[in-house]
């Protein structure tokens, strides 16, 4: 099993880190039994799992419980949780109050998106012993801030920002940081000069890890296709045809068949 300790051994052997976003039990199971180094249970549920419009109306309790069922599902995987929107913003004990339910929901860490005003924040919860995931680049708690889901470092002022915001959250004690949609060139800056690996999501090859929603990977939602996501399977149109497979044989008087029922 993956600990916190193997993320910088990985960075310096150049053995990349793979990482899967997971919401729920049953998907859980599966990645347990897969070769992934660790899990991301992330605000993103909101979308993916509860149809929300963005990742804004996610609570503590609905990550409490999502990272539950994870833990349960993959208890031998490093499982990382996102801090929801305006968690970490309320102050210093109402941040704490937050992460204390969601590690012992059974996180082993916690992810925070930004750096402005969580560098403090970010010293106590890692000197109170939560290791601590950055998150810098596309930050979809600041979407509306941001105007929209749009790559960001383009320009060399955001750019340098982002990477100074990277040595900086390393600095405080992070032990890992997300690079979301990001030029590659600029992933790469960041991968180099930083001692603790970075996960890419949209952020070329040259980061020291990635990560990708599972749902995403898995192909179920045909209509979601960013320029950084690859598909491995075709998952929407396999399960619409086991659907419909299945309605056809009920119709048809082919299911439930002889071996599907109990006999006297």
């Amino acid at each position: 099993m993956t600990t916190i300790l193997d993320f910088k051994k990985k960075k310096l052997a150049k053995e990349k880190i793979t990482m899967v976003t997971c919401y729920d039990h049953a998907f859980a199971k599966l990645v347990s039994k897969s070769n992934m180094d660790c899990v991301l249970v992330g605000d993103s549920l909101g979308q993916v799992i509860h149809g929300f419009p963005t990742t804004l109306q996610v609570t503590t309790d609905l990550m409490v419980l999502h990272t539950q069922a994870v833990v349960r599902g993959a208890p031998n995987k490093f499982i990382v949780t996102d801090m929801p929107f305006l968690s970490t913003r309320k102050g210093l004990v109402f941040a704490m109050e937050c992460i204390e339910k969601i590690m012992q929901a059974g996180a082993q860490a916690v992810k925070i998106e930004g750096a402005d005003g969580h560098l403090e924040l970010i010293k106590h919860i890692v000197e109170s012993g939560v290791p601590v995931m950055a998150h810098l680049g596309l930050t979809p708690q600041s979407i509306h801030q941001l105007g929209g889901p749009k790559v960001q470092g383009k320009k060399t002022e955001q750019a340098h920002k982002i990477l100074e915001d990277a040595l900086a959250l390393e600095k405080a004690g992070c032990f890992a940081v997300v690079l979301e949609c990001v030029p590659a060139a600029l992933a790469k800056e960041i991968s180099e000069k930083l001692q603790v690996p970075t996960i890419g999501i949209g952020g070329g090859h040259d980061t020291d890890g990635q990560v990708l929603v599972l749902q995403d990977m898995l192909g179920m939602n045909s209509e979601f296709s960013p320029k950084f996501l690859k598909k491995f399977m075709n998952g929407a149109d396999l399960i619409t045809g086991a659907l419909n497979e299945y309605v056809s044989e009920v119709k048809e008087v082919k299911f439930p068949g002889p071996g599907h029922q109990y006999d006297a």
